[in-house]
């Protein structure tokens, strides 16, 4: 069994499985699928500041923050207990491009040339880490949730502002990874 759950998935199995959760999700409590909105919820619990935006019954909230500690269970007991041993695989013509571009170690999920401690005190590291981490929470709160809470979600509730979010994601990751990749990972 544990073989199984380690060999990869396909993505029709894997997306059904994801898609699986709003339906869940609506019909055994009405709950809406989302991970951003927990970081409110824990500084509502956390910080009980006379700010209004954090003035809210957060505990009815509680179920989305076990949610999420869920999921960083989940992931530890995933990299942890039943990791593919294997290298990830990667197209040869991403290898190739990402190459061309300076990054070289494809060994892990994410390329250390990047994404690593040491890389984090370079500016391009910086810039990934950093400057990209801030981006994405800020476009988070921005667009009014994530991208999983509206591609996932909003998207399954047929809502128009979440189609429109998901939309302005795909653009931006498209931009990003044609025009601005190589700008990059050249500081």
């Amino acid at each position: 069994m544990l073989e199984f759950i380690r060999q990869p998935w396909s993505w029709y199995v894997a997306g059904i499985l994801v898609g699986l959760t709003v339906p869940v999700l609506l019909f055994l409590g009405n709950k809406k699928f989302g991970i951003s909105a927990t970081l409110r919820h824990t500084c509502a619990a956390c910080v009980p500041a006379d700010i209004s935006f954090f003035q809210y019954n957060w505990k009815n909230e509680m179920w989305n923050m076990f949610f999420v500690v869920g999921t960083l269970i989940g992931g530890i007991v995933a990299t942890f207990l039943l990791s593919n041993p294997e290298p990830i695989q990667v197209s040869e013509a991403t290898v190739a491009d990402l190459q061309a571009l300076g990054v070289t170690d494809f060994g892990n999920l994410l390329p250390a040339d990047i994404f690593s401690w040491e890389s984090l005190f370079t500016l391009r590291g910086f810039m990934f880490i950093v400057v990209g981490g801030f981006m994405v929470g800020f476009g988070a709160r921005w667009a009014g949730g994530c991208t999983s809470g509206h591609a996932i979600m909003g998207i399954a509730s047929l809502q128009v502002p979440s189609l429109i979010a998901t939309i302005s994601f795909m653009v931006g990751g498209f931009i990003m990874t044609n025009l601005l990749l190589g700008f990059f990972l050249g500081l």
